[in-house]
């Protein structure tokens, strides 16, 4: 039962830490090292004595008083280390026969020291509610080491001491603690302990080779304040608060699930539906309430039969674009437009946005280079002059640029003066 109670504990720790999607405690959280300090009584006997109590019949309380230092492994286990002192006493030796021989015998051990090392096991936690525990019961056992000194009285070849002697033993226990605060605890316990020694109490071969320790004590964590310890560490707890936390939230995902499907549902059938009647859903319907029998384009928009518009061009436009074309000058070898020509262009630009006209532009070069370059530039230096124009507010649809390079000669490449003529981009409105 104690180990299911352990490894039950143990294995919701080990559940309770890997997981990082809903941030439940790590080690690294609770405090695992702590201290304690108890005193009590020591007596020769204990439950596992005989009707006789051993060696001797009657059994004497005596002050003794420890300390520990233990480190917490997992919430149900941890090593203890332990120190203990003080006098195990008893009177009316068994091996006389009742009388004043008898009630005038005894024994008087005296524990110089003795350390021992115990595994701790909590049996389990009671807090079913809080994480911190209130009331934590646990069993112990281990082995230890100790130097004791006997001495016995009235028992006639056994009298005297037997001189500081060390030995190992083997100690049980229990109790429980009371949790006060997230670092300090009430410690109540009892303990046996099994000597090998068969002389504990003086006399030798005898069978009182144990004895018990029954103390109260406080135990104090040691780490970072504020922090709960280890041993008090209810996982049964946790794992309740979590597995709520976890349906309120699944709770609350499904809700907010259902609202969206439901908002999305109604959201599908407006925008699906076809308000105007004209055959074109509402989400693809550019022009919402038309009227009844209107023939309307694929944008819901109602078809009208383009009119087609006579381009009338004035000499004055003319001139315009005369003008730029006279005024248009790079600079040398590239298509970066001179800032002098801007103002004529600009004339354009305004001409191409008020009559709404389309403008072709055909850039030429002279034969000086080759052919690759003098196309490649011929065509740049349209596109330049069409992005000035774009950038005066010209729509960019209604302007074509292309570039002829040296193939569209307007005169002769021989002479300077015909190489100059042939470098040029050529306006035509339409």
């Amino acid at each position: 039962m104690i180990l299911s109670l352990i490894g039950l504990s143990s294995a919701t720790f080990a559940q309770d830490i890997s997981s990082d999607t809903t941030k439940r405690f790590e080690k690294k959280s609770f405090r695992t090292w702590s201290i304690g300090l108890n005193g009590g009584m020591l007596t020769h006997y204990t439950p596992f004595n005989n009707k006789s109590n051993g060696d001797f019949m009657t059994p004497q309380e005596s002050w003794g008083y420890g300390g520990y230092i233990k480190k917490q492994i997992l919430p149900g286990f941890g090593l203890q280390a332990d120190f203990l002192a003080g006098k195990v006493k008893g009177m009316r030796a068994n091996t006389l026969p009742a009388g004043a021989a008898q009630d005038n015998s005894g024994f008087n051990t005296r524990i110089d020291w003795s350390g021992s090392l115990s595994g701790n096991f909590t049996i389990a936690n009671l807090s079913l509610n809080q994480k911190r525990s209130f009331l934590s019961p646990y069993v112990t056992a281990g082995a230890g080491y100790m130097s004791s000194n006997a001495s016995v009285y009235g028992t006639s070849t056994d009298d005297g001491t037997t001189g500081f002697q060390e030995n190992w033993f083997v100690p049980i226990g229990a109790g429980f603690k009371l949790g006060l605060t997230k670092g300090v605890n009430i410690d109540l316990g009892y303990k046996v302990s099994f000597m090998k020694a068969t002389d504990f109490d003086g006399l030798n071969g005898g069978s009182n080779d144990r004895f018990s320790y029954a103390h109260a004590g406080i135990e104090v964590a040691l780490g970072k304040k504020g922090t709960s310890q280890l041993a008090n560490y209810s996982p049964i707890a946790a794992l309740r608060e979590e597995t709520a936390a976890e349906s309120a939230e699944l709770r609350r995902a499904l809700s907010t699930s259902e609202q969206n499907r439901l908002r999305d549902q109604e959201q599908y059938a407006r925008d699906l539906g076809d308000d105007d009647s004209d055959g074109v859903a509402n989400k693809f319907d550019k022009c919402p309430g038309t009227q009844p029998n209107t023939i309307v384009d694929g944008a819901g928009c109602a078809l009208k039969t383009p009119v087609p518009q006579q381009i009338i061009i004035t000499e004055e436009d003319k001139r315009v674009v005369g003008e730029a074309i006279k005024n248009l000058e790079f600079d040398l070898g590239k298509s970066t437009i001179k800032e002098r020509s801007y103002a004529t262009l600009k004339r354009v630009a305004g001409l191409l946005v008020e009559k709404n006209f389309s403008l072709k532009l055909a850039g030429h070069t002279d034969d000086t280079g080759s052919m690759a370059l003098n196309l490649r530039l011929s065509k740049e230096r349209a596109e330049a002059v069409k992005s000035y124009l774009v950038s005066q507010g010209a729509n960019p649809s209604r302007i074509e640029a292309t570039g002829y390079g040296p193939n569209q000669p307007i005169a002769s490449n021989k002479t300077a003066e015909g190489r100059q003529q042939n470098r040029r981009v050529e306006f035509t409105l339409f």
